[in-house]
């Protein structure tokens, strides 16, 4: 009786522990080793009646540096503190159509660190995307759409030149 309960136990035990092993060593079905998905918040667009007043109103009492277009957060990257990186705050007219086909008063843009492969896999999966990519000298952009009907921009940037263009304009950053 005792030996037919340790040979149970046994098997119990290493049929668990191969489990337990198969569900480390392997990657979730939907990720693909070596793809990077996001790497941070690129940034936050927003729906409001009247962007210029929300841009003064942001500056005056949170001491965000504003733009015509918003505010830029500086920041250093994680990866390589040497390097800078950048995230845009942005209140839209509340008549947008940037953010259609979404009828959502908000967007999120999620840096990414690489677009075109990363468009392909979410088009394996299935995921609307919603234009072609776009570039400029700062970077790539595309938009996707969520489960919910949230429109969500991708961008893969090129931070040295963001920065070329802040500084062409005479932007200043939040940091």
């Amino acid at each position: 009786m005792k030996k037919t309960f340790f040979i149970l136990l046994l098997i119990i035990i290493s049929f668990g522990s191969g489990f337990a092993f198969k569900a480390v060593l392997t990657p979730p079905a939907r990720q693909v080793p070596g793809l990077k998905r996001v790497t941070g918040i690129g940034g936050i667009f927003f729906k409001c009646k009247d962007p210029g007043k929300v841009r003064a109103w942001y500056q005056e009492h949170l001491g965000l540096n504003v733009n015509q277009y918003g505010a830029v957060f500086e920041w250093r990257q994680g990866a390589d503190t040497l390097k800078k990186g950048f995230t845009q705050w942005s209140p839209f007219g509340e008549k947008t159509s940037y953010f259609a086909p979404s009828d959502k008063d908000f967007m999120i843009n999620y840096r990414v660190a690489d677009l075109d492969g990363l468009l392909v896999q979410l088009n394996k999966e299935g995921v609307t995307i919603v234009d072609k990519v776009e570039a400029a000298s700062y970077g790539k952009f595309v938009h996707i759409m969520d489960i919910e009907g949230n429109k969500i921009e991708l961008w893969e940037p090129n931070d040295l030149e963001y920065e070329k263009l802040g500084a062409k304009m005479g932007a200043k950053t939040t940091k």
